[in-house]
């Protein structure tokens, strides 16, 4: 029963953070592209909870806090094939809820946070034998996103290394016509980004969590004890790094591959540390210690990264500045009775979820920081000026 009420404490918590950072960060020109200019299923998605809770922050993100917390669900469900100790259990979605890619996704409007839900639902469904339900789970996928083709991939490989070629053929299949409706995502000329992937993973896992990961996938490679959820994440790592040699990749569709190694890298972590005696047990205590110190360090700089813009001398340069100034602009301009305006695209769509439409009346220009003129808009953030523009009312005669 305390083990209950703890990982209730844990999502409670987990799900206060999240609501709170709602109302800190505005929208984004990328989901306010999803929103007016590129449909898709997040799309509607997001219709519906803005026509039941309005056109506001909290609306815009409750879907994804939504399936952050099924996918927090699923994750304690699947570690009980894993690990059998209900504290370690716990141990492993407090590291879950507080990887900084996991948080992300829990805020952020972008397929990462479903990519999430829909392979931990698959491999749950997988690990209970629902195989009707797994199957049509598959197809129904391959209509719905192309990031899960990946999945698809590693099933392929998964299903005839275990003699079950039906469903390798099955996975085919939906590899095939996964390309057929959203492409490959190969694209440009031939460029290295192999440093920046590997950058990017350490960022999402934080560097220590993502080497056990990448190190715990390679040892159960040569001990040959492998099973779905190891085909599955070393499969979208090594099609992710290999791509990475070629183009940028957008690793919001492998990240959450990497997720479902969580549990038989718990698995081997506590596997490791239980054979060795208890005087050989400190660089384990130690390497566990500096992985939870880093991670909350890393944690609390995505909820409190606001902050970061009172120590950056350029604001453009905060990993986050994208994702801020449209809200309050919007309620600066409001107070000046200015319900529309003109200004450049990604600002326009920004603010047209704040209720500031498009029209030739008045035209808002931002201005670089270092411009000493006066200026009708100014955004600061504890004091840091982060933001200046002018509004230029338009003579239209």
């Amino acid at each position: 029963m305390i083990h209950k009420l703890i990982l209730f404490f844990i999502i409670t918590v987990d799900l206060f953070l999240l609501y709170f950072q709602t109302f800190s960060i505005s929208i984004s020109s990328v989901e306010a592209s999803i929103l007016y200019e590129t449909p898709s299923y997040l799309t509607y998605i997001e219709q519906f909870f803005i026509y039941i809770f309005g056109q506001n922050d909290f609306a815009l993100r409750f879907p994804m806090i939504l399936f952050h917390l099924f996918s927090v669900l699923l994750m304690y469900e699947i570690s009980k094939y894993y690990i059998k100790s209900d504290k370690n259990r716990l141990w492993l979605i407090l590291i879950f809820v507080s990887l900084p890619g996991v948080v992300s996704s829990a805020i952020i409007v972008n397929s990462a946070g479903i990519l999430i839900f829909g392979l931990l639902l698959f491999v749950y469904l997988y690990l209970k034998s629902y195989k009707i339900l797994y199957l049509s789970l598959l197809f129904f996928y391959s209509l719905l996103d192309g990031g899960f083709i990946y999945l698809f991939i590693s099933l392929i490989f998964y299903f005839y290394n275990n003699f079950k070629t039906r469903y390798a053929l099955y996975s085919l299949v939906l590899t095939i016509l996964s390309l057929y409706i959203h492409g490959s995502g190969v694209f440009g000329l031939p460029k290295g980004h192999f440093l920046d992937a590997i950058g990017v993973y350490s960022a999402i896992f934080t560097p220590i969590i993502f080497i056990y990961i990448f190190y715990t996938i390679y040892r159960k490679y040569l001990t040959k004890d492998i099973d779905i959820l190891w085909y599955i994440s070393s499969t979208a790592l090594i099609i992710s790094l290999v791509l990475s040699f070629r183009q940028r990749v957008s690793l919001e569709y492998f990240a959450p591959y990497l997720l479902i190694s969580l549990p038989f890298v718990a698995k081997q972590f506590i596997s490791s540390y239980r054979v060795r005696l208890k005087e050989y047990r400190t660089s384990y205590r130690l390497a566990f210690i500096f992985s939870l110190i880093f991670l909350f360090i890393n944690t609390i700089a995505v909820f409190l990264n606001k902050f970061i813009f009172l120590y950056i001398e350029i604001p453009e340069k905060h990993f986050a500045y994208k994702s801020y100034i449209a809200k309050e602009l919007a309620m600066n301009l409001k107070k000046e009775n200015i319900r529309c305006i003109d200004t450049n695209k990604e600002m326009q769509l920004r603010l047209k979820f704040y209720k500031i439409d498009k029209c030739d009346k008045y035209h808002l220009n931002k201005l670089p920081y270092s411009d000493k003129n006066d200026t009708n808009v100014t955004i600061s953030y504890m004091n840091k000026v982060v933001y200046k523009a002018t509004v230029t009312k338009l003579n239209n005669k």
